[in-house]
């Protein structure tokens, strides 16, 4: 793996909310902002692609 570029998503408020934060250097790799030295979770290309345009057309819920 390469070494970590951390994101948090654009819709983060700022304010210390939970936010997930997603590694550019890693696609498919995933960790809890509040939690930065915590578990990561790695998905498949096709899986993370397959998420990220189901949040895109609305496909998939998001509490």
């Amino acid at each position: 793996m390469s070494e970590a570029t951390w994101r948090k998503s654009s819709h983060s408020d700022g304010n210390g909310g939970d936010c997930v934060e997603v590694d550019d250097a890693n696609p498919g790799t995933v960790r809890d902002s509040k939690d930065p030295d915590g578990p990561r979770l790695t998905f498949t290309t096709h899986a993370w692609q397959a998420f990220v345009t189901s949040l895109k057309t609305g496909d998939l819920p998001v509490a």
